[in-house]
């Protein structure tokens, strides 16, 4: 791990991202946060990927090396930048902040979280790692990325229903999945994701700040949604939280025990394999993101 003057520490590689991992989540269990929600599930999407890159899944294991270590290091940079009380991007700012605030329930305490990772630091990964041109060739893994994600989702919205009795409420109110009524969309986020990677990686350096500053403000617009969902969903997550656990050590080690294995020797996450895969992301429900370029709307 290396750390500048006055930075936050990173990780080297995949190994290096899941020891920061496994020492956040040790942390914020200790603690009873969900603070330690994110991270639990982060630590086994990454060590699917680990897994998968071992297994030859991607089209490139050391691009995805790559790609996966810079990824988690723009998580593991605002964390610690918040926690040292510094200014992390105003997407993760919020998220950080609605998460320690206890106002929000277990699966929105994961979704502001992955909204902030997937809607603003994913394409920007992706564009560092494959400027230019060469971002065409990342399309297949950076799908295979998002596949793994879009398959343990389901098993921990499974597992939140131990802790939280009432989450069936929010299917009743909308009449569709949990995150859609909460407004998100693992399928949207990645294809939005994946359109700002394609912007970011053709724009001179110069024009970055401006364009990330922008993509900042649409993914914090949001994360608002997820955090304040308003009309009966509100009213139905304010009985949600009543009847939740307060044992979030237990939460944690539940989500941190995920079958991050059987995931990432899964047959559907493929490039041609994509329709399982697809199935289980969209019962993450309907697009809470915009398309296109890194601008706000």
């Amino acid at each position: 791990m290396q750390q500048a003057a006055g930075s936050a520490l990173q990780a080297q590689d995949v190994d290096q991202v899941l020891a920061m991992l496994a020492g956040i989540v040790a942390r914020t269990r200790s603690a009873n946060s969900p603070m330690g929600f994110f991270p639990a599930l982060y630590r086994q999407v990454t060590l699917a990927v680990k897994e998968g890159i071992a297994r030859g899944l991607f089209d490139d294991g050391p691009r995805m090396q790559r790609l996966d270590t810079v990824f988690a290091n723009r998580y593991l940079a605002a964390y610690q930048t918040f926690l040292a009380g510094g200014q992390p991007a105003s997407c993760w700012d919020l998220a950080f902040s609605a998460t320690r605030s206890d106002r929000l329930i277990i699966l929105q305490d994961l979704l502001v979280c992955i909204n902030a990772h997937i809607n603003f630091d994913l394409g920007i990964a992706a564009a560092e790692i494959c400027p230019g041109e060469a971002i065409a060739s990342l399309h297949g893994d950076f799908d295979k990325i998002n596949q793994l994600l879009a398959k343990l989702l389901p098993a921990a919205e499974a597992d939140i229903g131990r802790f939280s009795p009432l989450i069936g409420l929010l299917d009743q109110v909308g009449g569709r999945d949990e995150t859609q009524v909460l407004d998100f969309s693992l399928d949207a986020a990645r294809d939005d994701a994946w359109n700002h990677a394609l912007i970011l990686a053709h724009l001179p350096p110069p024009v970055w700040p401006p364009a990330v500053a922008a993509l900042d403000a649409k993914v914090t617009f949001l994360g608002k949604l997820i955090a304040e969902p308003g009309g009966l969903a509100g009213k139905a997550v304010e009985m949600i939280r009543l009847t939740e656990s307060l044992d979030r050590a237990a939460v944690i080690d539940a989500l941190d025990s995920l079958d991050a294995g059987a995931v990432s020797a899964a047959g559907g996450v493929s490039a041609a394999g994509g329709a399982g895969v697809a199935d289980a992301a969209d019962a993450t429900g309907a697009a809470a993101t915009g398309g296109g370029a890194p601008a706000g709307d």
